[in-house]
């Protein structure tokens, strides 16, 4: 298994994901200052509403991603094994957590893979851009899609939570032209994301040329992973003017797709029900993910899982219905309205 301080860590950040006061205190995802716009008299069918999407040349019947969490630690392989089979039953994606473990210990492989649980879901590989400065390249990159049958890669940049973390990886200069190297050669589609402090339409535009499938907004306002490391670290928040930065969802969202109105973005950080999916994909999301309200119901069942996700679906569907929109198509093009007061 990974070594005792790596194992240790990541019990550690799965403990204070369940209990702890992991959460943006001071700062919101912005959905907030949204209204979806009501339709008393809608013109639709709540049976015939089509939630169905197509994100990284695979159909989902959902625009829903299982966030990326964990993996090589006690507790990984039954939670990804639940995640899993609740995305295969439902039709949705599923991103795994940083792969990193798994390539230096390769014991740890079997907590990540899902594939014969899973065979037909969309699935995402994981891997982090300091281990690209740090040395991996391209065959790390492609060992983390095939050896666990994965879609897609995605490519996480965590500076402030590695910044807060003990040991953590603090080293970034030259990141760009190792994407730049990497990206292009992987052999499958690779997404860019942040793990929840946003991502701004400027660092976006930065890395418009290396050849990113999408990117992953991964905004403030859900879980801080900053706050994670202080409380692994210290039991206590203790910079909590740093744990608290960040760029809300829906800002990151709207600047994101300004700077690439080509690209396709996921919408991640603090998103919780259905109307957060559907104001993330009037504001120009392809899809959203969802990742902690799924952490305790993965260690109990898949059926948890399912549950807690079909009743995300069934909200989407009801406000699509309530809005008149017909499909994902129209509600892409649907103007929110801003909340007052």
């Amino acid at each position: 298994m990974p070594s005792d301080d790596l194992a240790a860590r990541k019990r550690r950040h799965l403990d204070v994901c369940l209990t702890g006061p992991v959460g943006y205190t001071t700062r919101t995802t912005g959905f907030e200052r949204y209204d979806l716009p009501y339709a008393a008299l809608p013109e639709s069918d709540l049976d015939s509403v089509d939630t169905g999407a197509r994100f990284l040349g695979k159909r989902l019947r959902a625009p829903l991603l299982i966030g990326a969490m964990t993996g090589g630690a006690e507790r990984a392989a039954t939670i990804n094994r639940n995640l899993a089979i609740a995305a295969q039953r439902l039709g949705v994606g599923m991103m795994l957590g940083s792969q990193r473990v798994m390539l230096a210990h390769p014991e740890a492989r079997a907590s990540f893979e899902v594939r014969d649980v899973a065979p037909d879901v969309l699935l995402i590989g994981n891997l982090g851009a300091a281990q690209l400065v740090a040395g991996y390249g391209v065959d790390e990159a492609r060992r983390a899609v095939a050896e666990v049958g994965a879609d897609a890669l995605a490519i996480h940049v965590n500076p402030l939570q590695e910044a807060l973390q003990e040991g953590g990886d603090v080293r970034w200069r030259g990141v760009r032209a190792r994407l730049a190297a990497v990206v292009p050669e992987v052999g499958a589609p690779v997404l860019l994301k942040e793990v929840g402090h946003g991502l701004t339409g400027a660092i976006a535009r930065s890395v418009a040329a290396v050849g990113f499938a999408a990117v992953d907004v991964a905004g403030a306002g859900g879980t801080s992973w900053a706050r994670v490391e202080e409380l692994v670290r210290y039991g206590s928040v203790r910079r909590l003017e740093l744990v608290e930065w960040g760029i809300p969802t829906a800002e990151a969202l709207v600047e994101v797709r300004g700077a690439l109105p080509g690209t396709p973005l996921v919408a991640s950080g603090g998103v919780r029900t259905g109307l957060d999916v559907a104001k993330a994909i009037a504001l120009g999301a392809s899809v959203a993910a969802i990742a902690r309200p799924l952490l305790a119901p993965a260690l109990e069942s898949a059926d948890a899982v399912e549950a807690v996700l079909a009743g995300v679906i069934e909200e989407l569907r009801v406000a699509m219905h309530l809005m008149g929109v017909a499909d994902l198509s129209a509600l892409a093009t649907t103007r929110l309205r801003p909340r007052v007061g």
